[in-house]
């Protein structure tokens, strides 16, 4: 083995003029975070009627935010959420991204600290009789020329180890705003993972309800064929017995073939609607198909919440698609940082250290060490305006980020808008289609019992049949769209008053 004796060491002035200026402030602007104007609420920037913004604010029912996706009391929807979010692909793809920019930050972040590589070699090795080298032997020694040039040229082995350090000082702060970058970048990967998570979920959500508003229509329509059909009996036993006439039969003939014409068209869209789901989780089709049998109990309209536009704006700001933007606009603004950087010179603190031996036998002699230390410097002085050109399309690139996060909180405003105003619209409309269908029963009653004492024709509770069938799909339909439209407003939301949800 070889002894080690101590290496020259830098002077402490110049330890800590290093010192010094890898405390320099970073170029390039500061990111500050953006924050937008907001109304008290979103009734105050409502863009429609006065009276949508205004109706059911005193309601006993009124809730300040949605509850998440347990407002609906529905445990198959529950667990169909929990399904999806577990082997939905594009959430998986958005998890691999997150991970990756994790990755892209301790690569950044490893710039920051020494550089130590290890190498060793051994090599077999000719020098050239006519190289570099046996020029200076006709200035050294000419008579003895031909027998060092043998010397020299002949085959021998050649042994090296050793190890390399080095150290960027960064004086602009190069490698500061490329980790401010990379971290600004994991944020937006964080927030993406956020809003791809509540996509899948209100897309799950949507499509569940769309199922069971085409399973609801599938079983009412069974049971208006079976009320149409229960009634071409009764008239037919009356056209029987004389009491009416042929067109009466035919007339209800007619009815009941057009609600049996309606249901296979139901039955396709309950089939649409499972494949949606089932693809939604991963599944091939007909997987889910007992999870997603009809349910027995219908979901309980009135315990859906009353918003009536009155939700904290703050909500808005929590969407992950603001905080992304955010999180955009500040990588870029970090970017500029590290292409101003770029302009400037770099100083590399560099040391090494290694054994370099022609005998292996000799190999760990103290006089086969080597070691070099020092800083070297890196001056960019022309490159055709590269380097100017890529602060220029920096700057550009984070006032196009900038622009894009005004967008998008313009746009959250809006959809939140939307939505609640269909919220609310079809809260309203579905009041006044239940008093319709209360209406239509009690209308449908009363004329089969005038027709059955004769006192009126056969087109009266026909035509309140019709009716009355009608105002039960309605009725239908819109509790459909109401849950659809709360779904809608979780959505806008992104996700922001989900409080316990799958």
């Amino acid at each position: 083995m070889f002894a080690m004796k101590t290496l020259p060491r830098f002077p402490a002035a110049i330890a800590a003029i290093a010192a010094l200026l890898a405390g320099c402030a970073a170029v390039g602007p500061d990111f500050k975070a953006q924050t937008p104007g907001a109304p008290a609420d979103f009734a105050a920037w409502h863009g429609g009627a006065a009276e949508l913004a205004d109706a059911g604010r005193s309601a006993p029912n009124a809730s300040a935010e949605p509850r998440g996706w347990a407002m609906f009391g529905d445990p198959a929807l529950d667990a169909l959420l929990a399904r999806v979010l577990a082997a939905n692909p594009d959430l998986q793809t958005a998890a691999l991204r997150f991970a990756q920019s994790r990755a892209q930050l301790g690569i950044a972040g490893s710039q920051q600290g020494i550089q130590v590589g290890v190498s060793a070699g051994a090599t077999r090795l000719r020098a050239s009789e006519n190289g570099e080298t046996t020029r200076m032997l006709d200035a050294i020694d000419p008579p003895n020329r031909e027998d060092l040039v043998k010397f020299l040229s002949a085959p021998h082995n050649f042994y090296q180890a050793g190890f390399d350090a080095s150290w960027e000082i960064d004086l602009w702060g190069r490698v500061r705003r490329a980790i401010e970058s990379a971290g600004a970048n994991v944020a937006a990967a964080q927030a993406m993972l956020a809003q791809v998570r509540w996509n899948v979920q209100t897309e799950a959500a949507r499509r569940y309800f769309e199922l069971r508003a085409a399973q609801r229509q599938i079983s009412l329509a069974r049971e208006d064929i079976a009320v149409a059909e229960e009634t071409l009996r009764l008239v037919q036993a009356r056209a029987d017995g004389g009491l009416t006439t042929d067109l009466d039969v035919a007339r209800q003939s007619a009815q009941a073939a057009d609600l049996r014409a309606r249901l296979p068209q139901l039955l396709a869209q309950e089939a649409q609607a499972i494949n949606q789901i089932t693809l939604l989780a991963g599944e091939r089709p007909g997987a889910l198909q007992a999870e997603l049998a009809p349910p027995r109990d219908l979901m309980d309209i009135s315990a859906l919440p009353d918003l009536s536009l009155g939700l904290p704006s703050e909500l808005a700001l929590r969407r992950p698609d603001i905080q992304m933007a955010q999180a955009q606009l500040h990588a870029a603004t970090a970017d500029i940082g590290v292409a101003v950087a770029d302009l400037y010179p770099r100083i590399v603190i560099g040391a090494g250290l290694g054994l370099q031996s022609v005998s292996g036998g000799g190999f760990t002699d103290w006089g086969s060490r080597q070691w070099s230390i020092g800083p070297s410097l890196q001056l960019p002085l022309f490159d055709h305006g590269r380097r100017r050109a890529t602060v220029t399309l920096r700057e550009l690139q984070q006032q196009e980020a900038a622009v894009a996060w005004q967008q998008t909180v313009l746009k959250a405003w809006h959809e939140i808008d939307d939505a609640l105003s269909a919220y609310t619209a079809e809260r309203r409309r579905n009041a006044e289609l239940a008093l319709r269908e209360r209406s239509s029963r009690d209308a449908l009653q009363l004329a089969r019992v005038r027709y059955e004492r004769g006192l009126t024709d056969f087109l009266v509770p026909l035509d309140a049949e019709r009716t009355w069938l009608q105002a039960r799909r309605d009725q239908s339909d819109s509790d459909s769209r109401l849950a659809l439209a709360l779904v809608a407003v979780t959505k806008a939301l992104g996700g922001a008053g989900d409080a316990g949800g799958a």
